[in-house]
C-alpha cells in the first residue's frame, strides 16, 4: 500500500537535526524527498545520518555558486515543500527565500526552521542544540558535588530540534490539507526556541504566577532492587492501593510517617526482589513499573522489536545496523523505509534528468476558496476522548489548526489532571459512558464527527464498545487515534504506562542519571506522541478527502522515546556508548558545554577554530582536551553572564545565558512579548499562564483558542448539535451527564 505523501516532493536543505528529521518523517510517509547537501555532505558526519537520510535522494550543491543555485531553484519551483533550518536571512540572500520561491510556486509549502525567529532579537546568534537548551530552561538546576553548589545538568536529548522537527511535520501536514481547499501553499516558520515551548508543556504552568507545588511524597520514583537495578514505579492508576497493599507498604502511609522514612521503607521492600521479579509483581496486578534499562538494552527489547520501533536496517556507510523504525503508523497507508541513506551526490543524473524534462503544472486559482477557509481543520470535528497529556495534546492540537473538539470526561472523574493545559480550545461536557443513554450520545456525537480519539490501554475501548472496528462499522471514513505507551502490538501492549515508564524503559533515565536513573526535565514522551499522533490524523484526513476512506493512526510514548534518542540509538559493529550522561554532566566536550561565570553560567558551544575570533580567548587556538577545559573554567569565572554572551556574539560563536528555571523563562518579557507564554483568567483560578503554539503560518495561522473551560460546562452546546439540548435537565437528573463535581487540575 503506498503511503499518504507518494507523488509529494520534498526538498530537504536541512542540517544537523531538525530539518533531517522532518524530511524524515515526510519520506516515512511516501514523499519522495531530495536532500541537497553541500560539497563535502552533510555538516554533521554523525551515525544517526543513517536513520534521518533514509528514504532519501542525494544531490551536492555549492548554493555559493550561480549554476547550483540555479539548480536549487528549479528544485524547489517544482516542489510542494521545501525544508530549511539556516537562520534567518540566508536563503533570502541566496534568492532562494519563501517570499521569493512562493511567489514562482503558489503552490509550495515552504517551511523555515531557524534557531531564532527572524523577529527575536537573537536572531543572528548561533543556535546549536545546547544553546537552546541554555534558553529555554532545559538545563534544570541540581546538586553539583564538583562545583560547589547547584549547577546545570546537561541533557544530550535535543528537545529544540526533536520538537521542531516533530512540529514541521504536523504543520506540513496540516497545510497539505488546507492545500487540498484552497489550491495554494504558504510559508511556515517554526523557530527551534519557540518550538521548545511544547514540551515544556504544563512543567511551565504558572497559577496566579506561581508553579504546582511538588508532593511531600511521591509515590511515583525509581526504587532499588535487589539486583541493583532499578524499578520506575507510577503510582498513577486505580491499582495502586492494590499494589502498596500487597507489598504492606500501606500501614506505613496511613501511619503518617515523614517523607524521608516512607522513602526508607519502601526502598528496604524493592530490595527483596529483583527488577524482573518486581516488574512481573506490578504487571500482574495491573500498576505501572517497569526495569530502568539502558538505550543498548533497549534495542534488544522483546517489546521494541515486536512493535518494530527498533528495526534492522542496511546502510552504505555502517552496513548492517539496528535502529529507530517508523513512529506514526496508520492502518490504511503504513510508513515504510523503502531505501537506505543515499551517498552524497548520488542521485544527481536522475534528477537533474527529472528536472530538464519538468513541465510546470498550471498553477490552481485557490483565492475563491480560500477567502472563506481560516484555519487548516476548519469545519473538521473531533471527539476526543483522552485523559491526562499525550492523548489530549493531539485533541488541543488539532483544535489550535482550526478544528471544533468536543472533549468528553467521566462525571465520576474527581479531576480532570492537567485540565488547564490541555484542553484549552475544546468544548467540554461530562457524559457516563457507562450508561445507555451516554453511549447513544457518544454514537450521535460521532454521527457527526471526522475523528475520534482514545489513549485507553488495550482492552479499555473494546470493553466499552468503542473500539476502532465498531466505530469503523458505523462510520467507514471515520479516523480514529489511539495513543499508549508501548503500542498496539507486542508483550507490552497491554500494560498501562505513563511518561515516567516511556523514558525508563527506552534509556532516558539511565542516560540523564548518575548511578541512580533520574526523570528528564520535560513530559517529551507524552507530548511529543500527542503531536505524532496528530501528524497521523492529518495525514489520514488528506487521505479521506482524496479516497472518501478513514483509518487507524496508532502513536504511543515508546515510540516517541525511540525517536527523541535517534541521535544515539544505531548500533553497528564498532558502537561505542560514550555520549554525555549523568547528574554531573555539563555537555559533551571543552567547546560545548557549560561554564560558570562571575554571576551565573552560560552555554559555549564554538569550533575549534572559532576561538580565534574571540579577543579575550585568541590565545587558546590550538588549546584541546582537559587543559582547554580547565583553562576555560578559570577564564570564564573572571567576567559575567552578560559579557561573556555579547563577546561570544559578536565573534560569531554560540552562547547564551543558562535559564535556571522555568518560572524565570515563563516569565521573560520577550517570551510573553512573542506570544510563547500567556497569561489569562480561567474559572474558579484567576490568572493562569500557560505556554502557546510556536508555529507561524502565512494563511491559516494557529490560534491559541479561549482558556481551557470549567469541565461539563459545554454541555448545553454539545447536546444541541445532536438534538438534545433541550434534554440536559433530564440528563443530569438521570446521571448521565453532569455539569458540576468535577475540578479542572492544573
Amino acid at each position: 500500500m503506498a503511503g499518504i505523501l507518494e507523488g509529494s516532493r520534498v526538498i530537504d536543505f536541512g542540517q544537523y537535526i531538525a530539518g533531517p528529521m522532518a524530511a524524515m518523517l515526510l519520506g516515512d510517509q511516501g514523499a519522495d524527498v531530495i536532500r541537497v547537501d553541500p560539497p563535502g555532505g552533510p555538516r554533521w558526519n554523525t551515525p544517526a545520518n543513517a536513520t534521518w537520510n533514509r528514504n532519501k535522494r542525494s544531490i551536492v550543491l555549492d548554493l555559493k555558486k550561480d549554476p547550483d543555485r540555479e539548480t536549487a531553484r528549479q528544485l524547489i519551483a517544482g516542489a510542494d515543500v521545501v525544508i530549511e533550518n539556516f537562520r534567518p536571512g540566508v536563503m533570502d540572500r541566496l534568492g532562494l527565500g519563501s517570499a521569493a520561491m512562493t511567489e514562482i510556486n503558489p503552490r509550495l509549502i515552504y517551511c523555515s526552521l531557524p534557531g531564532f525567529g527572524a523577529d527575536d532579537p537573537r536572531a543572528t546568534v548561533r543556535a546549536w542544540e545546547g544553546v537552546l537548551g541554555a534558553a529555554t530552561g532545559a538545563y534544570r538546576m541540581s546538586g553539583g558535588a564538583h562545583h560547589g553548589g547547584a549547577q546545570p545538568v546537561y541533557t544530550v536529548i535535543p528537545y529544540s530540534s526533536a520538537y521542531g522537527a516533530f512540529l514541521c511535520a504536523v504543520t506540513v501536514a496540516m497545510a497539505l490539507n488546507a492545500r487540498a481547499r484552497s489550491g495554494v501553499g504558504q510559508r511556515v516558520e517554526i523557530p527551534l526556541f519557540d518550538a521548545t515551548f511544547s514540551v515544556v508543556g504544563a512543567r511551565g504552568l504558572l497559577v496566579n504566577g506561581k508553579p504546582e507545588e511538588e508532593p511531600a511524597f511521591n509515590w511515583s520514583r525509581q526504587l532499588p532492587c535487589k539486583d541493583d537495578r532499578w524499578l520506575m514505579y507510577v503510582a498513577n492508576n486505580k491499582r495502586f492501593e492494590a499494589f502498596i497493599k500487597s507489598i504492606g507498604m500501606d500501614k506505613w502511609r496511613d501511619a503518617k510517617l515523614s517523607p524521608e522514612e516512607l522513602a526508607q521503607k519502601f526502598d528496604a521492600v524493592m530490595h527483596t526482589r529483583t527488577a524482573k521479579e518486581w516488574e512481573d509483581v506490578v504487571a500482574e496486578i495491573g500498576s505501572e513499573g517497569v526495569i530502568c534499562h539502558s538505550s543498548a538494552e533497549w534495542l534488544q527489547h522483546p517489546q521494541a522489536l515486536t512493535s518494530k520501533i527498533i528495526a534492522d536496517f542496511d546502510d552504505p556507510e555502517l552496513g548492517h545496523f539496528r535502529g529507530p523504525g517508523i513512529n506514526t503508523r496508520l492502518s490504511a497507508t503504513p510508513g515504510s523505509v523503502r531505501r537506505p541513506r543515499a551517498k552524497p551526490d548520488a542521485d544527481l543524473a536522475e534528477i537533474l534528468k527529472e528536472l530538464a524534462a519538468h513541465k510546470p503544472a498550471p498553477t490552481t486559482d485557490g483565492q475563491a476558496s480560500e477567502a472563506l477557509l481560516s484555519a487548516a481543520l476548519q469545519g473538521v470535528k473531533v471527539v476526543d476522548l483522552c485523559i491526562v497529556l499525550a492523548g489530549p495534546t493531539c485533541g488541543r492540537t488539532l483544535a489550535e489548526f482550526g478544528a471544533d473538539v468536543v472533549k468528553i470526561d467521566s462525571p465520576h472523574t474527581r479531576t480532570v489532571l492537567r485540565h488547564n493545559d490541555i484542553n484549552r480550545a475544546k468544548r467540554s461536557i461530562l457524559i457516563d459512558l457507562k450508561t445507555k443513554e451516554g453511549l447513544a450520545i457518544f454514537w450521535k456525537l460521532v454521527d457527526q464527527a471526522d475523528v475520534v480519539l482514545q489513549n485507553f490501554r488495550s482492552g479499555v475501548a473494546e470493553k466499552l464498545g468503542i473500539d476502532y472496528e465498531r466505530v469503523r462499522a458505523r462510520r467507514p471514513d471515520i479516523v480514529y487515534g489511539s495513543m499508549n505507551t508501548f503500542g498496539h502490538i507486542g508483550p507490552y501492549a497491554g500494560r498501562p504506562g505513563h511518561e515516567q515508564l516511556g523514558q525508563a524503559v527506552s534509556g532516558m533515565q539511565v542516560r540523564y542519571g548518575s548511578g541512580k536513573p533520574a526523570t528528564a526535565p520535560f513530559a517529551a514522551n507524552d507530548y511529543g506522541t500527542g503531536l505524532m499522533a496528530c501528524y497521523g490524523v492529518a495525514l489520514a484526513l488528506l487521505h479521506r478527502r482524496r479516497t472518501g476512506h478513514g483509518q487507524f493512526v496508532d502513536s504511543a510514548l515508546a515510540y516517541t522515546a525511540t525517536m527523541l534518542q535517534s541521535a544515539l540509538l544505531q548500533e553497528y559493529p564498532g558502537k561505542q556508548w560514550n555520549e554525555p550522561h549523568g547528574q554531573e554532566s555539563l555537555g559533551s566536550g571543552p567547546l560545548n558545554r557549560m561554564y560558570q561565570a562571575s554571576d551565573g553560567w552560560l552555554f559555549l558551544a564554538a569550533r575549534a577554530d572559532e576561538l580565534a575570533r574571540c579577543t579575550e580567548l585568541a590565545d587558546l587556538t590550538g588549546h584541546d582536551g582537559a587543559n582547554l577545559e580547565r583553562t576555560l573554567e578559570t577564564r570564564l569565572r573572571g567576567r559575567s553572564v552578560a559579557a561573556w554572551v555579547e563577546a561570544f556574539t559578536k565573534s560569531g560563536i554560540g552562547a547564551h545565558r543558562v535559564v535556571p528555571s522555568l518560572v524565570e523563562l515563563m516569565t521573560d518579557p520577550l517570551v510573553q512579548q512573542r506570544g510563547l507564554a500567556v497569561t489569562r483568567d480561567h474559572e474558579g483560578f484567576g490568572p493562569i499562564t500557560t505556554t502557546a503554539p510556536g508555529v507561524r503560518l502565512t494563511r491559516t495561522p494557529m490560534n491559541i483558542g479561549r482558556p481551557a473551560p470549567k469541565p461539563g460546562s459545554d454541555a448545553v452546546s454539545v447536546l444541541a448539535d445532536i438534538g438534545m439540548g433541550g434534554e440536559l435537565e433530564r440528563l443530569i437528573r438521570e446521571r448521565v451527564v453532569a455539569v458540576d463535581g468535577v475540578k479542572a487540575g492544573c
